[in-house]
């Protein structure tokens, strides 16, 4: 039993080390991998096209003509061209022509059924006077 004890502790900083190692080879991998033209997201959420790799730093165009230089431990995600262009000029909504016209059905369905809204003062002692006639307390005035 004692023994159990003393080898669960040391059994999750084994596993926390190992993780952690992984964790590190994975990113630097990444940072390995870096290469002109490709679409990254730093750490500080800015998305930037690579437009040079250097032995430490990167140089990241974050606008057309504006070039910045990072470190590469300031990459946090290298990125597919589909989705860097997703990202950076929007999604298209592929469904609009569908859900548009069911969306538009449900509205015109449920407005039929229902009241306009007012705000007029006889609407407001209407309902009162309804609420008392109901058996309700009238509204405090």
């Amino acid at each position: 039993m004692n023994l159990i004890i003393l080898l669960l502790p040391i059994l999750a900083i084994v596993l926390m080390f190992r993780s952690q190692k992984k964790r590190q080879q994975q990113m630097q991998q990444m940072q390995t991998s870096l290469e002109p033209g490709a679409g990254v997201r730093t750490i500080g959420g800015l998305y930037a096209k690579v437009k040079a790799v250097n032995d430490e730093t990167v140089e990241l165009e974050i606008a057309p003509g504006v070039v910045t230089h990072f470190t590469k431990s300031a990459i946090a995600a290298v990125l597919e061209a589909a989705e860097y262009d997703a990202i950076i000029n929007g999604r298209p909504d592929e469904d609009e022509g569908v859900d548009a016209s069911d969306e538009d059905a449900e509205v015109e369905a449920g407005s039929a059924d229902a009241k306009p809204l007012s705000f007029s003062k006889d609407d407001a002692t209407g309902g009162d006077a309804k609420a008392e006639a109901e058996g309700g307390a009238p509204a405090s005035k």
